[in-house]
């Protein structure tokens, strides 16, 4: 859902990964906050599609980081239409895509490297408290490397689905994904251990 690193030189690279991180932060929640109407989605989403224009990343990839969630918007948008309005659908089901696009620019942008030594020097104060600021850098390094992993899952598992004839049965999706992603979280949690990651 959320790409790599895409190396460039636009003004969005350039920035540090702290002042990316807090701009993520504080326009996701303003839009959440302010946005109330399908204009607004529309302006909101104009902006966010200017960002991918300004970091010089291809359509492409913009909407290969968005065609994840596709399904998920869907039933969601229908869940809005019956218990609220159209509108209220299109404003929920926008401001998720609208997140998940700038989740996207924030990554496309930032190493991985800065984006985990930022919040390892964010945590450090909190070392007093008893928090371990590399094991959350390191959880955190887990998490981005799982998003394309279980995208690739849903993918593999959609394909074979609909191969066999099944492509409108949600149990021969959510089960098999599911039997995969604990598969793969042990292999992960072994490996761990093996390396002494594991107190």
């Amino acid at each position: 859902m959320i790409g790599l690193y895409r190396p460039g030189n636009s003004v969005l690279h350039r920035l540090p990964a702290g002042v990316k991180l807090l701009l993520l932060i504080a326009s996701i929640l303003v839009a959440t906050i302010t946005v109330r109407t399908p204009l607004e989605v529309g302006i909101v989403a104009v902006m966010v599609a200017a960002l991918f224009a300004v970091a010089r990343i291809p359509a492409t990839v913009a909407l290969a980081q968005l065609r994840p969630i596709v399904w998920m918007l869907l039933i969601i948008g229908v869940f809005q239409v019956i218990i609220t309005s159209p509108a209220r659908a299109i404003v929920v089901c926008g401001l998720l895509l609208i997140s998940v696009a700038l989740a996207a620019v924030f990554t496309l942008t930032t190493r991985v490297s800065d984006m985990l030594d930022t919040v390892t020097r964010a945590l450090e104060p909190t070392r007093r408290l008893g928090v371990d600021p590399e094991r959350i850098g390191l959880m955190l390094a887990l998490a981005i490397r799982c998003i394309p992993l279980l995208a690739t899952i849903v993918h593999e598992v959609a394909e074979a689905r609909k191969a066999r004839g099944l492509q409108w049965s949600m149990t021969a999706l959510a089960s098999p994904v599911l039997v995969r992603a604990l598969r793969t979280a042990d292999a992960m949690g072994d490996a761990l251990v093996a390396r002494g990651v594991d107190d």
